[in-house]
């Protein structure tokens, strides 16, 4: 999602019509896909999970323990944040910051004020067994993104996609990253970017951009899967802003890519111009693609301002009910808790740990998720 604030979530109710496969795997260091399904921690399922992009910004290493529990005790497993931090100008001391960007040479922060808070977060994932999607880049200016790359390396937002001297560092920076955590088993999986969108331009741009990144992930880390973080653009089944390819995203072309593991996409009916009712067939028309594609789709993102447990319950029953129709986990925008500061920021949409709306969006889609298993 882009966001506009600073540092500062029975089988018959479900309608489901046929079980789902919870094919016996072999336990695996790494989650995995298997066909359209993801295996985590020896388990072929459907998982649960949410956003937490601030979680890795936090500097008080209690905060994060909090969250994190919170996070395990409500059975979610898959947890969604950002790896990159990026700035143009060095901050006051205290600040974290992951990467300096500068036409002049960059610099990529290591120090307790840099990639070791994200080193916390991963040791502290592993000890709670939860999974961690990483990604590398923004599209928006959040936290620096993709212009900041602009401000540093020249050129237009619609030209980072062939800026070299950008590409450059961004490949830079993945590799810093990579290294870090390359055995660690938190890691879900790498992410190539926050919603990429390339306007106006040809689906070959990103096309091309994302699958020389993703090859370039592989030659890294063999062993952890990789997907592209986008909204889903692109789509065949409706004619609505989110079917088109205007933003340079062609959901399917970019599935068939080799080196990507599973796709991904989002839900943001009110921005994107289109009614909350048309959730459920978005969705179906992503669950579709991704099983002709044999590849896992990622509810990654999804959220309304208001109402939430009326309007993004049923996309989740929609979700869970395509189980065995190609998807495979969704992770709701955005996890808020209550730290030594205080709340996290709530932008409309942040579902908070023990409130009506956690208790309708996460304790009983657990409980939902668990029951068709037990019914299996």
């Amino acid at each position: 999602m882009k966001s506009f604030f600073a540092l500062t979530l029975g089988l018959l109710s479900l309608g489901l019509t046929q079980a789902l496969p919870l094919a016996a795997a072999a336990a695996t260091s790494n989650p995995s896909a298997n066909g359209t399904r993801f295996v985590i921690d020896g388990e072929t399922g459907y998982f649960a999970g949410t956003n937490s992009y601030w979680i890795g910004f936090l500097t008080n290493n209690k905060d994060v323990d909090t969250v994190l529990d919170h996070i395990q005790t409500s059975g979610l497993k898959i947890l969604r944040v950002w790896g990159f931090n990026d700035v143009t100008r060095k901050p006051a001391a205290g600040t974290v910051w992951f990467q300096l960007l500068s036409a002049s040479g960059s610099q990529i922060n290591t120090g307790t004020d840099g990639l070791q808070r994200l080193d916390y977060l991963v040791q502290a994932s592993e000890k709670r067994g939860i999974k961690l999607l990483i990604n590398f880049v923004n599209n928006w200016s959040d936290y620096g993104g993709m212009p900041a790359y602009v401000t540093a390396f020249g050129g237009k937002a619609e030209g980072w996609y062939t800026n070299a001297k950008a590409q450059a560092q961004y490949k830079k920076y993945i590799a810093a990253v990579v290294g870090r955590y390359v055995n660690s088993p938190a890691v879900f999986a790498w992410e190539l970017a926050n919603e990429p969108r390339c306007k106006g331009c040809s689906t070959d741009v990103i096309y091309k951009w994302a699958t020389e990144t993703s090859a370039y992930i592989r030659s890294l880390d063999p062993g952890h899967m990789i997907t592209l973080g986008d909204e889903g653009f692109g789509l065949p089944g409706g004619s609505s802003y989110p079917y088109q390819t205007s933003e340079g995203v062609d959901f399917v072309k970019n599935l068939g890519i080799k080196d990507l593991d599973f796709g991904t996409f989002h839900l943001y009916p009110k921005p994107w111009g289109i009614s909350n009712a048309d959730g459920a067939g978005w969705v179906k028309n992503h669950a579709a693609a991704c099983k002709k594609a044999g590849k896992p789709c990622l509810f990654e993102e999804y959220g309304v301002e208001t109402d939430h447990c009326t309007v993004e319950k049923p996309w989740q029953q929609t979700s869970l009910g395509l189980a065995a129709e190609g998807m495979s986990a969704d992770l709701f925008w955005q996890w808020g808790d209550r730290l030594s500061s205080g709340q996290t920021h709530n932008d409309g949409n942040t579902i908070y740990y023990g409130s009506a709306d956690a208790t309708c969006l996460i304790t009983d889609h657990v409980k939902g998720i668990k029951a068709a298993k037990v019914v299996l």
